[in-house]
């Protein structure tokens, strides 16, 4: 009987040496460019990659499944994927990550890191300027999926009030209280902290422009770590450079790298970091691979089966 080929397409080797196959049961290659990862689509049925090049897709004509390695998926839901291949995530891994990139970056806000850091440049001792808490302070998470309630349980254990928006704004223990999707005015006015945590979706493609920016408080905080296309870029810029919400902290951008010349570099009152609030890493993602692999080849069903339909 001939052996499923798996292949696993990333610049890391760590990925392809951590994939464990039942008593042998399947090839593993592995292919770091799209070039060597031409050469194997044909004969691929399992696909363990991040953003696998979409023009490969027509060669792989004997793939069934895709296990996507990071936290989005939009790339794998793409027309280009055939629609019987079936597409897995990797929920639990994620949220760990981003919970604490979001409280630490919070915390930086209340705590005056910045104030504090230009005083010492200037070797002032500036003791009549006093940090803030994040105890009464309430964060709007805009997603409530595994990563969004995985920093709503982090922001309540400091006391924070927790404020949710779904689809269906149905309640969960880790929010205080949770709005439709077509409420988020109503759910952006209470925010100290607004954290942007939905899939890409053309639903969700500019969810965050005019309007969203003008409900929120000329206090608060824009927290985006899901994808820079759900954010209108030129309303953002707008709204922070004259004021009208205190600043913003940016991982993600609708373009990635961010090009030198835009304007986000030189705003005083923007965070950029470079894609990092949820890093992949292969060890604590091939356990969630392994595991899938398993029940593939035992003919199971695979958990965490992303619905093409929703984009998640």
């Amino acid at each position: 009987m001939t052996r499923p080929l798996v292949l696993v397409y990333h610049g890391d080797p760590k990925y392809a040496e951590l994939v464990r196959v039942p008593k042998n049961r399947a090839v593993v290659r592995a292919a770091a460019t799209p070039s060597e990862a031409g050469e194997l689509a044909s004969e691929a049925e399992i696909l363990y990659a991040w953003k696998f090049p979409p023009h490969l897709y027509a060669k792989a004509a004997k793939l069934k499944w895709l296990q996507v390695m990071g936290a989005g998926v939009e790339w794998a839901v793409a027309p280009e994927v055939p629609p019987h291949v079936v597409v897995t995530r990797a929920p639990g891994i994620f949220g760990p990550w981003m919970a604490e990139y979001v409280i630490g970056w919070c915390s930086w806000v209340t705590q005056r890191v910045e104030t504090y850091r230009e005083a010492q440049r200037q070797r002032r001792w500036l003791d009549h300027v006093l940090p803030d808490r994040l105890l009464g302070k309430t964060l709007v998470i805009v997603g409530l999926g595994d990563i969004g309630r995985a920093v709503a349980r982090a922001a309540r254990v400091l006391g924070m009030r927790v404020v949710g928006v779904s689809r269906s704004g149905r309640l969960v223990r880790e929010a205080d209280r949770v709005y439709k999707v077509g409420q988020l005015a109503l759910a952006l006015r209470e925010g100290d902290f607004v954290v942007i945590l939905v899939p890409l979706t053309p639903e969700t493609t500019g969810l965050i422009g005019v309007d969203a920016l003008a409900a929120m408080k000329p206090t608060a905080w824009l927290v985006n770590i899901a994808r820079g296309a759900i954010v209108n870029e030129t309303a953002l810029r707008e709204a922070l450079e004259q004021r009208r919400i205190a600043g913003a902290i940016l991982d993600v951008f609708a373009t990635e790298p961010l090009p030198p010349s835009h304007p986000f570099w030189r705003l005083p009152n923007l965070v950029l970091t470079p894609h990092i609030s949820g890093p992949s890493t292969p060890e604590e993602i091939a356990p969630v691979f392994d595991d899938n692999l398993a029940r593939y080849l035992a003919g199971k069903p695979l958990r965490h089966v992303v619905d093409r339909k929703r984009g998640y």
